[in-house]
């Protein structure tokens, strides 16, 4: 077994939707993929705190400022026709089980790692994008999800808590057993949409970093979560602007 395909074997554990990055780009089937079935499932937002700096909600579509459905979402989503460059395909929601942190304050993070941000969506959908290279590296997953505009807000609210609270890194329990995240750092967010974060969790496999990049945008009550990792090495991987403003410009 080849350093690249081990290290992608390995990296199956990091988290439930580092899985689904690698049915899509993994290095033994870089073209597989399964139907997109838009999920749903209904919860009470809790009440968001107001953060400084950002930006009233969006003025253009009216349907941004709802909770959107997922027939809605799945419209929404981006599409290859809306990034030249780039193929968009399906992509399975993550199965109900995931990572449980040790630490409650982590928790926001775990939730986006396990492809499901709280507080729970009222419906999501999911794509997974890659280069017009298929061997380019890294894939890119997207998932869109509608919590109404008060969970919207508080999903990013309890990210931003999460990445000071957990600096140091934390660990999980899950299916495929422990898993330790040695730091958690903030990045700079894209200017796109009503409000933003990004961050970086470097995983600990065996002593080996394996960073997780996520940028997050908030548009009107919909949230959207954009993921990469980096399998192979220790360099924080990028998730282009041109797909998070594409993103966030179709969703206004």
């Amino acid at each position: 077994m080849t350093r690249r395909t081990e290290r992608t074997a390995r990296a199956v554990a990091v988290a439930a939707l580092a899985a689904v990055v690698l049915a899509a780009c993994g290095p033994d089937d870089p073209k597989r993929s399964t139907d997109a079935r838009p999920s749903t499932s209904a919860t009470a937002p809790a009440p968001a705190t107001p953060v400084p700096g950002t930006s009233a909600p969006a003025a253009g579509n009216p349907g941004t400022q709802r909770s959107l459905t997922a027939a809605e979402l799945d419209r929404a989503i981006l599409a290859t026709a809306d990034v030249p460059g780039y193929t968009v395909g399906p992509m399975d929601p993550p199965p109900a089980q995931g990572e449980t942190p040790a630490e409650e304050a982590c928790a926001p993070l775990t939730s986006l790692l396990n492809g499901k941000p709280e507080p729970a969506a009222q419906a999501s959908a999911y794509r997974q994008i890659a280069g017009a290279n298929p061997e380019s590296r890294p894939a890119v997953s997207v998932f869109l999800t509608a919590h109404g505009d008060q969970g919207a807000a508080t999903v990013l609210n309890r990210l931003r808590a999460a990445v000071t609270a957990c600096r140091d890194g934390f660990t999980t329990t899950g299916p495929t057993g422990p898993s330790t995240y040695r730091s958690v750092r903030a990045l700079p967010p894209v200017k796109a949409g009503d409000d933003g974060l990004a961050y970086q969790l470097t995983a600990d496999f065996e002593g080996d970093p394996v960073p997780l990049v996520f940028h997050v945008v908030r548009a009107g009550a919909t949230v959207a979560t954009f993921y990469t990792a980096n399998l192979e090495g220790p360099k924080t991987p990028e998730v282009p602007v041109a797909l998070i403003t594409a993103q966030a410009a179709k969703l206004r």
